[in-house]
This record gives structure tokens, C-alpha cells and sequence, in this order.
């Protein structure tokens, strides 16, 4: 059946009847809905949804709502259209009903609909006019739009079907779907014309607009299965009553009715299609066909089977009510008689014998065909695909730029290609063969498959050849390139030894020499003159390596190798080999001329080295004995200090007298700076000690010349004895252990205490500030003879000191070596030991010390 598409757009009010299929450019959503109309309509459409729905055990009571979450509006269209629709969302959120209300539109778009300003979101809100709108256009799809009368269809088909069969009846004037039904008159014709034993139509009245509807109406839905969609009352009180609720209703009258007509009508469309026996050149369109044949036998033709059975029980019934009425019998118009069903039947079934049998056996000639056709293309375009660029490929002369490694692997390479052309041969003969078949059996495009297999043929042929051409090519280019390898490796092997040379020699020449004296120089030179005899022989491995390269220079030349030549084993090029080998000679003479001035150099090191030696070796032993000399005057006892004082200016002059030695030495010493001479080994003495030992002499004598006029005037000032000075000068010596001129902490704590001072440790820092102010941590001669003549000056010292000898000697007028030991410091008794005369009082035993006489004798009260 050919789809009719359908242009709906919903307009509440009435406009031209022809024009109720045509879209609309825009539309008055505001406009209002007829209430009169709206109440026929709502209560038309609902029984004709329930209609249907019924069939699936379900109605709905309110229109407007029951549609809203799309479930019952879906299983609506899947009634009526016999097909399945998209599985609903059974959600109760509001995008779930407009996803459901969506797929029923989407459906009905599919059936060629085009819907115009009807949206799910309206349908989902209830809006009344919507929905009213949404099944308007669902019944002129399914209900009205296949409906055709004498080269009419939908509406006006309908309209013509029913000024068809009320013609005959008087006071029937059918023009329109809406006051042409509101007598009832029309309803009860179309009844009576088609069931005249349901309804008297002699008996009605005009005037009885009531009687004639529900009569009508309580007949339908009793007698024809034709629910009751409006009331009399709905029609009689409007003046235009609905038009589209109108023609629902109708249209239930004529699917009731015209079943024969239609049946007809189907079958003369349906047998010329059966009795066509023209095949089709391809598979596709053959299985179209029988896809069409299997939708007749499972979709068409079973309702149309039911029709027939039904028409024919409809007939017989009606037949056998009016015998029984005495009436006559009902006589359907020329050629809508059951005869003529039944013969129209039969000549549809004999069309159809026999024709699913030719479909399929055409379609099992066509898929061996098909099968053979698309296994020659399958083959073919299998071989293409390999075979494409293969001719290029062979054709390549690639070989000429390879390496030997390169060359190898494209041999390879070509052997496992000529492997794989050797297991096409099978294939480009199936193609043949499926070809020549094709041929046999007449296949419809089998020039094409013709050319394509001579096609295949001819490049076959080509690609042996120059197969085989290019196995020779690949075969000698390997053998050139093999022995070019040889002479790579033997170049390799014989130039990484000589660079390794060369880098060596070059790195020996340019070696940096440090040497310091004339037999390391000498040594050089020596190794140096043995290098120079081996370069005769390097020159002679060097033109052999060269050699090797012109060799294969020779060979790339004489047989046209393009291929760049790099040796794979070796990075050792010929132009690095020449470059090093000139810097080689080059650096030969360099080398033994830097050798040469080297060695003058160090002659003449040699000599200043002497030359300070000797000088060092005088200077430094005679500042050493005058030190010595020095410090044996500043420290001797005997003389007194005006000996000591002409002592030390006649060392001063001796040393001012000197200085020239120092200065010649001096200059000396710089003459080897300047010719970088660090050591020497014909002296222990360096510049530096004698500069040292010369500041530190002169210093010595300046600060003890200082020293010996300061202890001279003391001594005036003071009052002081030269014993005094003496014992002072030995006392410090005595205590100063470490002889640097001055006592430390210890030491002079020690002193103190060997001279009966009885010291805590705020009396010994009272006593250090005074002989230290500086907080040095040391005391000079000079601070211990201050100290000592202010302490002999200002208190009666001696009897202190003898007194705290009488404690230790627990009262005694002696005291004994041990006790001294027991009780003093080791170094201060032993000061005592050596310094106490032995007593020679009454009852002293042996070893017995004065004590008394030790004390008065260290402060100038006893000749001791």
C-alpha cells in the first residue's frame, strides 16, 4: 500500500472543508475552542480511543489527562498501526512523560505526518486544545486517509461514499459533516442501506431529529460495534455541530460498511502484483520482493481474510433475517456480490500459488550467481590491494643508493615477496575459473567481470618479470657491496690503531712539561729523539690504509655505485687521517725546540740556585749564633747591667754592620723568583726563614737592649741591690720554663707561691692586674721586677715568709726536704731545696734547711 503523507495543522475553527489538510503558515495558539465543539469532540474522541483501546483491555475516561504521561497514547498507536513502538519510560518525573508523549509524536511523523505547533511539553501539561488537536490527527491518518471513493480519497472520499449510498433515500441531502447530520435521517440511511433488517426506514420522520439519532445510534453500537460517540442531544442543540466530530463518527459507518468495496478494491490492486513473474537482474530487489510477499502472506492478507469471512457471515445472516421477515431478499449493487468476491478471491489465490515458489527459487539462482559474483570481487579486490604498487616497488631501483646491510635486507626482503607471489598463483587462477563460471551462467554485468580478470591477468605477468629482474640486480649489487665491506674492515682495523697512534703522538708533543732539574730535560730529550726514528714506519702503515680507500673508490666508480659509502666500522675518515698526520710533523720540530730552550733554562737555574745556596748558608747559621749569643746576655747573672748593656750595643753594631749580606741575598732570591725556581737542593734555607730569622734578631736585640735600660733604671729609682736584681733575673728564669722571655699565668701563680705568698684567687687576679693590665695572660721581666720592688718597698716581707716556713715546719727552726716536697708545688720546692743553706742550730737533724736564713737572704736582710 502506498504511504500518503499527511499534512495536519490543529485549528479549532472552521475554515474552507478543503482546506483541512493544508499547513498553515502560522496559528493563533490563543485562539479559544468552541465549547459546543469541544464537548463533541471530547466525547467523539474519547469513544473512538476507547474503541481501540478496548482491544487492549484498557480506555481512558479523561482525555486530556490520561494521555499525559504517554503510556496510553503509545499503546493507542501500537493498537491501531499493528506495530511496535519504542520501549516507554516507565519514570513518573516530568521528562519521562514528555520522553514517552515525544516517541508517540515521533511515530506518528514517521507515518508521514507533519506536525505543526503540537508539543510534547503541552500534551504533558493537559492542554485540552493540544490534545484534541494530537487525536484529530491521528484518526485522519489511521482512519480517514486511506479512504477512496471514484478517484477520491480521505475527506472528500468519505463525503462522496456517503452521498453514494443515501441518494436513494428521500429527505437525505448529504453536502457536508455537520448540518447535513442533524435530523438523524442520514445516519439511519447509511444503516438501512447496508442493514436493511435493523431499521424500518419508512417509518421515520423528518420531524423527529431525537428518535432518528439515538435510533441510529442504539443500533450502531448494538448491532455494528460502533460505540456511542456523541449524544442526539450534542447535535439537535447546535446549530453547526463539530465537522471533524462529525466525520469520526461517520468514518466508523464506513469501515463498517464498505468492507466489500474495499475488499474489492484490494484484491484488483493485490493479483496483477502476484501474477508479475519478471525477475529481477539483482539479489537485493529479488529479496525485496519476497520481503513483500512475506509482509502480503503475514500483514495484508490475514485481515483481509477475516474481512472476507466476516462479509460473508454479515450476508448470510442478513439473508436468512429477511426470509424469515417475509421481506426480500437484499440485493448488493453489479459485481459486489458474494460471487463476486468469491471469484475475485479465487483469482487471487491462484496468482499467488506458485509465486513465493518462483521468488525463491529466482533468489537461490541469483544468490548462487550473487555468491559467485561477490566472490569474484572479494578475490579480485583482495589481489588488488596486494598487488597495487607491487609494479612500482619492482621496479625501483633503490639497490643503487643501498648499503651492503640495506642490500641484504631488501634480498631479503625480494624473497619473501617472490614467496608470496608463488602463493598468488592459486589465487589469480580461482579468479579465472570463477570468471569463466560467471560466463557460463550469464551473469548480467559479466563484461565487466571479463575485464577486470584480464585485467588481473596482464599485471600478473608483468610482476614475474620483474620479479626476476630485480633478483639479478639485488644479487650482484650484494657481491660489489661485499667485498667494499672487506675493505671497510680492513680499513677499520688498520686506522683505529694508527689514530690511536697519531692522537697519542699528538697528545705526547703538545704535552705541557714541568721540570726542575737538567737530567729531567735530558731524559725528555731522549724519549723524544726515539719517537722521531719510528715515523719512517708510521708513514709507511699510513699509505698502505690509504691505499685501502682509493681501492674502494676504485670499485664504486668502475661499477656505478650511487650509494653514499660509509664505513659501518669504522668513524676514521681518510681527510682526519692526513689532517693529523701533518700536524704530527708539524709538531715534531716544536716539540724539540720547546725541549731545547728547556734546557738552557735550566742551566741557568742551576746556577743561581748555587749561587743562593752558598749566601743561605752563611746567613743563616750566623743569625742563629747571634740569637743564641743574645739570649745567653739577657739572661746571665754574674756581670751587672751596665756589662750587659755594652754587650748588647756591641751585638747591635755587629748586626747593623750585616745588612748588606741580607740585601745581596735579597737580590739573589729574586733572580730565581723571576726564573720560576721553587726549589733547591744545595740548601735547607729559604728566602723567607732568613727574612724571619733577620726581623726576629733584630727585634730580639732592640727589645732586650730596651729590657736591660729599663731594669737600669728600676734598679736606680728603687733603690734596689744588684743581688737583688740577681736573684730577681734567676727567680724569672727559674719560672719562665718555657723560655719565651715572659712568665704565663701558671708560671707566675707558681713563683708567688714559692716566695711564701699565701694567694686565694681574688688576691692572685688583684695581683694579675697589676702585672698584666692588658689581659695578656703574660708577665714580662719588666712587670715582675715593678711588682717585686713594690711588694719589697711597701711590707716587712721577710718575717711573712718566715713565718708561713714555721707553719710548715710545725714550728721547728728548720724544715726538711720532705716536708718541703709535701707541702710545696714540685717546682717550687724544689727552687727552695736548691736555694736553702743547710741549718746548723742545735738539735737540727741530717738534711735539716734554714729556712730562716732562705727568707731574710731573698730580701737582702743576710749575706745568703
Amino acid at each position: 500500500m502506498t504511504q500518503i503523507e499527511t499534512t495536519v495543522h490543529y485549528n479549532n475553527g472552521f475554515g474552507d472543508e478543503e482546506d483541512y489538510m493544508i499547513q498553515e503558515d502560522e496559528w493563533d495558539r490563543d485562539m479559544l475552542l468552541d465549547p459546543a465543539w469541544e464537548k463533541q469532540q471530547r466525547k467523539t474522541f474519547t469513544a473512538w480511543c476507547n474503541s481501540h483501546l478496548r482491544k487492549a483491555g484498557t480506555q481512558i475516561e479523561n482525555i486530556e489527562d490520561d494521555f499525559r504521561n504517554g503510556l496510553k497514547l503509545m499503546l493507542l498507536l501500537e493498537v491501531i498501526s499493528g506495530e511496535r513502538l519504542p520501549k516507554p519510560d516507565r519514570g513518573k518525573m516530568r521528562f519521562h512523560k514528555i520522553a514517552n508523549v515525544n516517541k508517540a509524536l515521533d511515530f506518528i511523523t514517521s507515518k508521514g505526518v507533519k506536525l505543526v505547533s503540537i508539543g510534547a511539553e503541552e500534551i504533558v501539561d493537559g492542554n485540552i486544545k493540544m490534545t484534541l488537536g494530537m487525536i484529530w490527527t491521528i484518526i485522519l491518518r489511521f482512519a480517514i486517509q486511506d479512504i477512496s471513493v471514484e478517484e477520491t480519497s480521505a475527506k472528500e472520499g468519505l463525503l462522496l461514499w456517503c452521498q453514494r449510498k443515501t441518494a436513494p433515500y428521500r429527505n437525505v441531502n448529504v453536502q457536508n459533516f455537520h448540518v447535513s447530520w442533524k435530523d438523524g435521517l442520514a445516519f439511519c440511511a447509511l444503516i438501512h442501506r447496508h442493514r436493511p433488517d435493523l431499521i424500518d426506514y419508512a417509518k421515520l420522520n423528518k420531524d423527529d431529529p431525537m428518535g432518528n439519532l439515538n435510533l441510529a445510534f442504539e443500533i450502531a453500537e448494538k448491532h455494528l460495534d460502533i460505540p456511542k460517540m456523541l449524544d442526539a442531544e450534542d447535535i439537535i442543540n447546535t446549530p453547526k455541530p463539530d465537522e471533524r466530530a462529525i466525520m469520526t463518527y461517520v468514518s466508523c459507518f464506513y469501515h463498517a460498511f464498505a468492507g466489500a468495496e474495499q475488499l474489492l478494491e484490494w484484491i484488483r490492486r493485490t493479483t496483477p502484483w502476484l501474477e508479475n513473474r519478471t525477475a529481477e537482474k539483482n539479489m537485493v530487489e529479488m529479496q525485496r520482493k519476497l520481503e513483500d510477499f512475506r509482509d502480503y502472506r503475514r500483514m495484508h492478507k490475514p485481515p483481509k481474510v477475516q474481512e472476507k469471512c466476516q462479509l460473508e457471515i454479515s450476508f448470510n445472516t442478513l439473508q436468512t433475517k429477511l426470509r424469515i421477515s417475509n421481506r426480500p431478499a437484499f440485493m448488493p449493487s453489479e459485481g459486489k456480490m458474494v460471487s463476486d468476491i468469491a471469484s475475485a478471491w479465487q483469482g487471487l489465490e491462484g496468482a499467488e500459488k506458485g509465486y513465493e515458489e518462483w521468488l525463491l527459487t529466482e533468489i537461490r539462482r541469483l544468490e548462487r550467481l550473487d555468491h559467485l559474483a561477490e566472490k569474484f570481487r572479494q578475490k579480485a579486490s583482495t589481489h588488488e590491494t596486494w598487488a597495487n604498487g607491487k609494479e612500482l616497488i619492482l621496479s625501483q631501483k633503490d639497490y643503487e643508493t643501498a648499503t651492503l646491510t640495506e642490500v641484504r635486507a631488501l634480498l631479503r626482503k625480494h624473497e619473501s615477496f617472490e614467496s608470496d607471489l608463488a602463493a598468488h598463483q592459486d589465487r589469480v587462477e580461482q579468479i579465472a575459473a570463477i570468471a569463466q563460471e560467471l560466463n557460463e551462467l550469464d551473469y548480467y554485468d559479466v563484461a565487466a567481470v571479463n575485464q577486470r580478470c584480464q585485467r588481473i591477468c596482464d599485471l600478473w605477468d608483468q610482476l614475474g618479470t620483474l620479479t626476476q629482474k630485480r633478483r639479478e640486480a639485488l644479487e650482484r649489487t650484494e657481491k660489489l657491496l661485499e667485498t667494499i665491506d672487506q675493505l671497510f674492515l680492513e680499513f677499520a682495523k688498520r686506522s683505529a690503531p694508527f689514530n690511536n697512534w697519531m692522537e697519542g703522538a699528538m697528545e705526547d708533543l703538545q704535552d705541557m712539561f714541568i721540570v726542575h732539574t737538567i737530567d729531567e730535560v735530558q731524559s725528555l730529550i731522549s724519549s723524544h729523539e726515539q719517537f722521531k726514528a719510528t715515523l719512517p714506519e708510521a708513514d709507511g702503515e699510513r699509505q698502505a690504509i690509504l691505499g685501502i680507500h682509493m681501492e674502494v673508490q676504485k670499485i664504486s666508480q668502475s661499477y656505478g655505485i650511487k650509494a653514499n659509502l660509509i664505513n659501518p666500522y669504522s668513524t676514521i675518515t681518510t681527510e682526519e687521517l692526513l689532517a693529523k698526520w701533518d700536524r704530527v710533523k708539524k709538531l715534531v720540530p716544536q716539540r724539540e725546540g720547546s725541549l731545547q730552550e728547556e734546557l738552557a733554562r735550566q742551566h741557568a737555574s742551576e746556577r743561581l740556585r748555587r749561587q743562593f745556596a752558598v749566601q743561605a748558608n752563611l746567613i743563616g747559621p750566623w743569625i742563629q749564633t747571634r740569637m743564641e749569643e743574645i739570649g745567653h746576655c739577657s739572661l746571665e747573672v754574674g756581670g751587672t747591667l751596665e756589662d750587659q748593656m755594652t754587650q748588647l750595643k756591641q751585638f747591635e753594631h755587629v748586626i747593623v754592620t750585616y745588612k748588606p749580606n741580607i740585601d745581596k741575598l735579597e737580590g739573589d732570591h729574586q733572580l730565581i723568583q723571576e726564573s720560576l725556581v721553587f726549589d733547591n737542593k744545595h740548601t735547607n734555607y729559604t728566602m723567607e726563614h732568613i727574612r724571619v730569622g733577620w726581623e726576629l734578631l733584630l727585634t730580639t736585640i732592640a727589645r732586650t737592649i730596651n729590657e736591660i735600660e729599663t731594669q737600669i733604671l728600676t734598679r736606680d729609682a728603687k733603690g734596689i741591690s744588684q743581688e737583688q736584681m740577681h736573684e730577681f733575673r734567676s727567680s724569672f728564669n727559674h719560672f719562665d720554663r718555657k723560655k719565651h722571655g715572659a712568665m704565663d699565668t701558671d708560671d707566675f701563680r707558681a713563683c708567688l707561691i714559692s716566695m711564701g705568698y699565701d694567694l686565694g684567687e681574688v688576691e692572685f687576679a688583684r695581683i694579675m692586674m697589676l702585672v698584666d693590665p692588658s689581659a695578656t695572660g703574660m708577665v714580662s721581666f719588666q712587670s715582675f721586677i715593678d711588682f717585686m720592688t713594690r711588694e719589697t718597698t711597701d711590707t716587712d716581707t721577710a718575717d711573712q715568709v718566715v713565718a708561713s716556713f714555721r707553719i710548715l715546719a710545725a714550728n721547728k727552726p728548720y724544715i726538711l726536704v720532705e716536708e718541703l716536697r709535701r707541702e710545696l708545688p714540685p717546682d717550687q720546692a724544689e727552687y727552695c731545696i736548691l736555694r736553702m743553706a743547710p741549718y746548723s742550730g742545735p738539735g737540727g737533724p741530717v738534711g735539716a734547711l734554714d729556712y730562716t736564713a732562705f727568707s731574710t737572704a731573698l730580701y737582702g736582710e743576710s749575706d745568703l
